[in-house]
């Protein structure tokens, strides 16, 4: 095999050979450049900000556990991914800061993801479960295990990717971390083709909505929560298809890869963006655990039990 293309990648593939800012110039880095600090720490705070109000709403808001993990999970992948930025903005040759770079800001944003996933359910149990092409908890099974699938790809390949010890090694978790990235955008689009169906069925039948939820989807803080999904939603969804085409182009001189304006535009930005609102509109504040109940009491006159426990935790 042809390695010279390789050339600017080997250095990675052994972090003992002799390469420096002093000795190398930075071109010869797997990204190409040095990350801007003041936007590196910019988005290193933002991410460790959500990072503590995940925590802070994961003790005050119990009963929303999996959505508060899920944020947790992310916002903290996203931080020490942005650690190994700064890391790599002292040594853009620095091989811990280029392994966790790649790792954590490839899987972090389907955690956002699967919060996303399960918030549907609720919604529908909100407005009413027999609108909806399948019953309230299959988005959750669907979804998140999907979403946990890609997740797993995205990992392995990312670790086969950053730890290779050749460039066949490196190939290959390449090839695997856009598997799983790829079906992180096919389950998000079939997601955003079922909730946006959903949608327009609810619209359709705005005059049989359920009764016991009338006043509460009236509220201001409801009505911004289901827009802020949706900003997260795209946001995410933006940020996917770019990893996608930045992985489909490979290391080897790669423009999408070596340009980071474009990384910061779409997929450091959708990323802040979709924590920052899902921190605020958090469902454990718009689904007071007295509305929950009182939802899934009314849902258990038309829908099973199962599909209409509304509060039982997130």
């Amino acid at each position: 095999m042809d390695v010279s293309g390789y050339a600017h990648l080997l250095p990675r593939l052994d972090p003992n050979a002799n390469c420096t800012l002093s000795t190398c110039p930075v071109e010869a880095s797997v990204y190409g450049y040095r990350p801007h600090l003041s936007a590196t720490l910019v988005f290193l705070i933002l991410f460790a900000l959500s990072t503590l109000a995940s925590l802070y709403q994961g003790a005050r808001l119990r009963h929303t556990w999996f959505f508060t993990a899920a944020m947790l999970l992310g916002s903290l992948s996203e931080t020490i991914g942005y650690i190994a930025k700064i890391l790599l903005y002292l040594d853009p040759f620095s091989d811990t800061g280029f392994k966790m770079s790649v790792v954590m800001l490839t899987f972090a944003p389907a955690f956002y993801a699967a919060g996303i996933y399960y918030c549907l359910k609720h919604i529908c149990l909100t407005f009413g479960s027999s609108f909806s092409r399948l019953q309230p908890r299959f988005y959750t099974w669907i979804f998140i295990s999907c979403d946990c699938f890609s997740i797993m790809l995205q990992a392995v390949g990312g670790g086969i990717a950053s730890a290779g010890a050749d460039v066949a090694m490196v190939d290959i978790g390449t090839d695997v971390m856009i598997a799983g990235l790829s079906t992180q955008v096919v389950t998000m689009f079939c997601f955003g083709v079922l909730a946006a169906d959903y949608g327009l069925a609810a619209y359709r039948n705005r005059d049989n909505l359920n009764p016991a939820t009338a006043s509460f989807r009236k509220t201001r803080q409801f009505q911004l929560f289901v827009l802020a999904l949706w900003v997260a939603y795209f946001g995410i969804l933006i940020r996917c298809c770019y990893r996608v085409a930045e992985l489909v182009g490979g290391w080897r001189e790669n423009p999408i890869l070596r340009d980071e304006g474009l990384f910061i535009a779409l997929d450091s930005v959708p990323c802040a963006l979709a924590a920052l609102v899902l921190n605020i509109w958090h469902p454990g504040f718009c689904f007071p655990r007295e509305t929950q109940k009182g939802v899934a009491l009314s849902e258990s006159e038309t829908s099973s039990t199962e599909e209409a426990r509304i509060g039982e935790k997130v």
